[in-house]
């Protein structure tokens, strides 16, 4: 057990004595660290790094994710808890830590992180060289080589770099968040005079430059860094280098918003420049660095309170993305092309037509994204519509979401957009589609100062046989279509009618302000979402204290939230069956004796990152049940997504879509070996092996292969996966705690 997790070992939880309820309830060590969870997924993420069911790029890819993933951890969390620290905020977290006792916990696991992600490198790249592909020093280079790379750098890199040298006239530059630059300590060859240089790494070229390929059997890549060095006399001419390091600058990037600004996006066009100007939350440099350099930048950034890292080996591991780009499909995941759902290509591609037959529910990125994008291009070219109410989170570069919306509102349809501007690192560019979208005449509404509007909708509205039929979509995901390809989520079509206007009114909730009441399919947070859900958990506790069959299931991105998580661990003792996949944090600590022996926590890490949300109630029934109440929709189970955003959950009726979510999509998860880990009572987490009999099922692969239930109906229940004993995937390799 690692030494973060040390608290819950001395809890009373750990005491094979059943704990009364005051004492459980009233013991922090109930919860698990939110800071440590997420690098514990974190870890999950880097561990399929060295995944053999993996090919070697993708590893290499997992690896550059994890490295990407702990910069906005910086970014962001660990942000947050410095300035706590500095405004001598003394609450503690829900687990019962101190900010200070947070931030030795967070630096510890992060430095034990950063050491295997170098040895896992170090393990990549002596593979990388057995299938001839090479990050090679300028001096392993031959003479022809070196010429390349020589008029390479004099054309395309010499132009780009701007070398500083540090002096009176020229103090200490800023460096920007993410920053990577050398410092160099020069010598003047004709005076012998020492000087400090400066170069940034431009981030406008590729970090790993691929040489030209002399055989098929061998390709080079050089860092940025090294061709830098190599022709740092180019560059500052009569001197030569005595010592130089890399470095690097990670800033706070999160934005706080006044609740009473004036102009929303002024003041966000303003915070994206401080953004960029932010609190320095962390330096690197590397281990190579003379010390007299590296007390100079820490010294000339003025970060006394702020831990540094050295790197031992190579810098800035995100970096790695650009060499995964490299042509060897022998390396890489087989290609997948999503397929189009067959019932919208029954009906010549007529998105309205398919969804008036029946409900849809997509299941991307196994089914297309396009569908999404074909529904609102239909809508904007469609006389009959007469108008389309979108929300935005986040979308893409040239998305044809948004260019669809302007489209229709060309055509002199009601367009509505409401675009959210705190989506978090996509802020720049929903300002850009906000000017854009009103320029085209849409009527665009930027939602609530003090919540983020994070639901996923859609409404179309259309003029059918002298009466209005409303279209509607709720999604899981963004209306992203590159994220769209890589992220699972679900995409739910309907015309029901009650659907339909507790989402019309969810829209007037968003742009008027006007609560919703009375609504008939929908619950919504801040309003409906945290109550329904504890209602739903006191009904499966009513249902076991009765005798009856007491099951929940869900998935979710993260669990956090204390309140529910105590809700779990009420109806575990009540003896309600509770199994649940966790992609990221995790707070709940499951399978733990006289509190949460009845609940089961996996989380499953593989080619395309889990993403929908999904509970489901068994109503008096063991699950899967065609009696089970099921919700899909856009919400973690976190203090924000349940009091601080705007999100919708639909409950499924339909019979079709409720067997897909449940005994397709649901059934598929639990049975998962492959791709899962099962989250330990510490907080740790252990990867799932197969079973005893030898018989492994891979999720993702499943549904790959195999179509989607909803819009097939009974021809296709046979394609549900075929399950093994109930709950035995999670309790294989589960000990008693």
């Amino acid at each position: 057990m690692t030494e973060q997790f040390q608290n819950f070992d001395r809890g009373i939880l750990a005491d094979r004595n059943i704990p009364s309820s005051d004492e459980v309830f009233n013991d922090p060590s109930r919860f698990v660290n939110r800071e440590l969870s997420w690098l514990e997924f974190n870890r999950r993420v880097l561990e399929e790094a060295q995944n053999p069911r993996h090919p070697l790029l993708e590893r290499v890819k997992f690896l550059s994710i994890s490295a990407s993933n702990l910069d906005e951890f910086f970014m962001v969390r660990v942000a947050g808890l410095n300035a706590q620290k500095n405004q001598g905020v003394e609450k503690r977290s829900d687990d019962g830590m101190s900010v200070d006792e947070q931030l030795e916990a967070v630096y510890q696991s992060v430095e034990l992180l950063q050491s295997d992600q170098q040895a896992y490198w170090a393990k990549l790249q002596d593979e990388l060289v057995g299938e001839g592909i090479y990050l090679k020093h300028p001096d392993e280079l031959s003479a022809d080589e070196l010429n390349w790379l020589e008029a390479y750098f004099e054309a395309n890199m010499f132009p780009v770099l701007t070398p500083l040298s540090m002096e009176l006239a020229h103090p200490f530059p800023f460096i920007s968040n993410l920053g990577h630059a050398l410092i160099f300590e020069l010598i003047e060859t004709s005076t012998n005079q020492s000087m400090k240089a400066f170069i940034r790494l431009p981030s406008g070229l590729e970090r790993f430059l691929k040489l030209p390929q002399h055989s098929k059997a061998e390709v080079n890549f050089v860092s940025m860094e090294d061709i830098i060095v190599r022709f740092i006399h180019k560059l500052f001419p009569g001197y030569e280098a005595a010592g130089y390091g890399n470095f690097r600058v990670i800033r706070d990037s999160d934005i706080e918003i006044e609740e009473e600004a004036e102009d929303l996006v002024l003041t966000f066009e303003s915070a994206l420049k401080r953004r960029r100007r932010g609190k320095v939350v962390r330096i690197e440099t590397d281990r190579k660095m003379p010390e007299s350099l590296h007390e100079f930048i820490i010294d000339e950034l003025s970060i006394d309170t702020v831990k540094s890292e050295q790197i031992t080996e190579l810098f800035a591991l995100n970096n790695l993305m650009n060499i995964t780009g490299l042509d060897r499909p022998d390396l890489k995941f087989t290609p997948f092309v999503a397929r189009f759902p067959e019932r919208v290509r029954e009906q010549n591609g007529d998105c309205f037509a398919a969804i008036r037959q029946k409900e849809i529910l997509v299941h991307h990125p196994y089914e297309s994204f396009d569908v999404v994008v074909q529904f609102l291009r239909q809508a904007a070219r469609d006389k009959d519509v007469i108008a389309i109410k979108q929300m935005l989170y986040r979308t893409s570069n040239n998305s044809p979401i948004v260019a669809a919306l302007i489209e229709a509102a060309e055509a002199g349809k009601s367009v509505v957009a409401i675009v959210e501007l705190k989506a978090r690192f996509d802020e720049e560019a929903n300002l850009k589609w906000a000017r854009d979208l009103e320029r085209a005449g849409v009527q665009v509404v930027f939602g609530f100062t003090e919540w983020k509007t994070h639901s996923k909708l859609s409404l179309v509205v259309r003029k059918e046989e002298g009466r209005v039929r409303n279209y509607v979509h709720i999604g899981t995901g963004n209306y992203h279509p590159i994220t769209a390809r890589l992220y699972t989520d679900l995409s739910y079509f309907t015309t029901n009618p009650d659907t339909a206007n507790d989402v019309a009114k969810v829209f007037n909730y968003t742009t008027g302000n006007a609560k919703p009441e009375n609504l008939e399919t929908l619950i919504v947070s801040p309003i409906s979402l945290r109550a329904t859900i504890l209602e739903h958990i006191d009904q499966e506790i009513e249902h076991a204290k009765a005798g009856r069959k007491a099951h929940i299931w869900g998935k979710m991105n993260s669990l956090v939230d204390a309140e529910i998580i105590d809700a779990f661990y009420r109806a575990s003792q009540a003896g309600v069956q509770i199994r649940l996949v966790v992609r990221g944090i995790c707070c709940l600590r499951p399978n733990v004796f006289g509190l949460s022996e009845n609940i089961k926590v996996k989380s499953v890490i593989g080619r395309f990152l889990e993403h929908s949300r999904i509970l489901c109630f068994g109503n008096g029934d063991a699950l899967p049940s065609r009696k089970a109440i099921v919700y899909m929709g856009s919400a973690d189970l976190m203090p924000r997504n349940l009091n601080r955003r705007v999100e919708t959950m639909v409950r499924i009726s339909n019979k079709t879509v409720h067997a897909q979510v449940l005994d397709q999509i649901m059934v598929a998860n639990m049975q998962d070996t492959e791709l899962s880990w099962e989250i330990l009572p510490d907080g740790t987490s252990r990867r799932l092996s197969t079973l005893e009999d030898g018989e492994s099922f891979n999720c993702q692969t499943y549904f790959m292969t195999n179509p989607s239930l909803s819009g097939r109906g009974e021809a296709l229940k046979d394609d549900a996966p075929k399950r093994f004993v109930d709950s035995r995937i999670f309790d294989a390799e589960t000990k008693d705690h």
